[in-house]
């Protein structure tokens, strides 16, 4: 690629945030209830086969061939399901059902094996994930959501961890009054994100001590994918101890996505290097705009044209996580980013358990009233936002400690969304919560050295944030003097930084 398609080093995009994150789940509580009948007798049960007494799994649908029905150690009756969870793929396993609007429903299910969650997705509702570490006893998972305004269906979802064994799930119940869903549901489900650890702490604990479940991918620094010659990811995780990473950017050519103004992401451009990531146990977020680029919102006139360029690039990926570095003019374009969150609750309706961040500036003081009303209008669109991303950089203030202002950021940006989700717990709002620095030195010429890196790996451990990233890990490689857009300027020795923010496992 032409050196001209690369960004200035001025490149605040460097200040892209990396979602998640996450996962597809939220923090939930842990219910055991007796109950005597199979699943496939209560009463008024929305679901279809919740008790699999069929034999077959129809119509629940497995990602990746991974669910069976099995007819031995059912938790009632002949039949239970079986998800064969690997090192890269948690069986997620899901049931879309018709639903009304702005009505409470109840979910239950028996399950047994070692970290099984439970929970529900769909436009407009909130992901009330339970989960259990499991064991050998069968447990029952209870929990409870209520729908949107528009929520017409959802998908409930059942699924494992990571490398953790299979699982076991029976008796599945919703109970709530039935609808007629607007929109045929989707054949299959999207897959759990890919974590980079195993849970490792009780979900029985308080929720202040317990790790968010659903940080699927704890650590993402950013790649430019403008950068010549073109990054190789998978060479890139192996030399930084890293598994994951946001790829930067997807920006507008007109209303068409396009890869940093030059490939067209529909051809599949770098797929080859996103597979071999995902064959070694990792996998990628794709960044829409950033500093230097035009996000496509202000590009598309209108929601639809918007939503089918986002879910051409999801569909050409295979994506489970979607970021959107909002920055510079976009941030105060009010048009433009009430129609990405009316385009992204449509994709997300059609793209079950995606996650979407939002990557935002920061001062150590919070997001900027523009920033939170992007996450408001977010939020009230019925996106399910899984990640408030904050660039923690160029804040141009001589003298800043960029360490204490890092974490500082986080604080603020924790307590802002509480404020917007009162509803959600401590834990839940750290796990919606990711940072950003940029590497050495920022464009307003202070430094974020080595130890503002373990100090921001320090809080993540303590809080459980959603994500960690960093601007960006080319610079990282390089560990040069010179342009800001290919080095960090400060002493240190290639991949350092990397190393440094791999030790945060969520």
């Amino acid at each position: 690629m032409p050196r001209a398609l690369h960004r200035p080093a001025a490149r605040r995009a460097a200040k892209l945030l990396p979602l998640l994150c996450a996962g597809a789940l939220a923090v939930g509580g842990l219910s055991t209830l007796a109950v005597s009948a199979q699943a496939d007798t209560v009463t008024g049960n929305l679901l279809a086969n919740p008790g699999f007494e069929t034999g077959s799994l129809g119509p629940w649908s497995c990602s990746a061939g991974t669910g069976s029905v099995v007819n031995s150690g059912a938790h009632s009756g002949t039949y239970a399901l079986k998800g064969a969870v690997g090192n890269s793929d948690t069986a997620q396993c899901t049931q879309t059902v018709a639903v009304q609007p702005n009505t409470k429903y109840s979910l239950q299910a028996w399950v047994q094996g070692p970290y099984v969650y439970l929970g529900a997705t769909g436009a407009g509702v909130t992901d009330p994930a339970v989960w259990t570490p499991g064991g050998a006893n069968w447990q029952q998972l209870s929990t409870s959501f209520t729908t949107g305004a528009s929520t017409t269906s959802v998908s409930i979802y059942l699924h494992g961890w990571y490398g953790q064994g299979a699982y076991l799930a029976d008796d599945v119940v919703l109970s709530g009054p039935g609808g007629t869903p607007s929109s045929p549901p989707p054949t299959s489900p999207s897959p759990s994100p890919t974590p980079t650890s195993s849970p490792t702490s009780s979900p029985t604990s308080s929720p202040t001590q317990t790790p968010p479940p659903n940080v699927g991918i704890p650590v993402a620094p950013y790649v430019d994918m403008g950068a010549w010659p073109v990054p190789v990811l998978k060479d890139m995780a192996a030399a930084g101890n890293l598994k994951s990473f946001t790829l930067a950017f997807v920006t507008a050519v007109g209303c068409k996505a396009s890869w940093f103004n030059a490939y067209d992401p529909r051809t599949g451009w770098a797929k080859d290097q996103i597979d071999a990531l995902r064959a070694a146990g990792g996998d990628v977020k794709i960044s829409f705009g950033g500093e230097a680029g035009t996000e496509l919102a202000q590009a598309c006139t209108d929601v639809n044209s918007l939503f089918a360029e986002y879910d051409a690039v999801v569909n050409a990926y295979n994506l489970k996580y979607v970021d959107f570095d909002i920055e510079g003019a976009a941030v105060a374009d009010h048009a433009a980013n009430d129609r990405r969150s009316a385009a992204l609750a449509k994709l997300q309706a059609a793209h079950p358990g995606l996650k979407v961040s939002l990557t935002l500036p920061v001062l150590p003081e919070g997001l900027t009233a523009d920033g939170v009303s992007i996450v408001q209008s977010a939020r009230d669109a019925g996106v399910n936002v899984d990640l408030v991303n904050v660039m923690a950089m160029d804040y141009g203030r001589p003298s800043t400690n960029y360490g204490d202002a890092a974490v500082q950021a986080a604080q603020s940006t924790h307590d802002q969304i509480k404020a917007l989700y009162p509803a959600k717990t401590d834990a839940q709002l750290w796990a919606m919560t990711g940072v950003t620095p940029m590497l050495g030195e920022n464009d307003d010429h202070q430094i974020y050295n080595q130890a503002a890196a373990r100090q921001l790996v320090a809080f993540a451990q303590q809080h459980h944030l959603g994500v960690l990233g960093f601007w960006e890990e080319s610079r990282d490689a390089n560990a040069c003097t010179g342009a800001l857009f290919k080095c960090t300027n400060i002493p240190q020795q290639p991949y350092e930084f990397s190393k440094i923010f791999s030790q945060y496992t969520g």
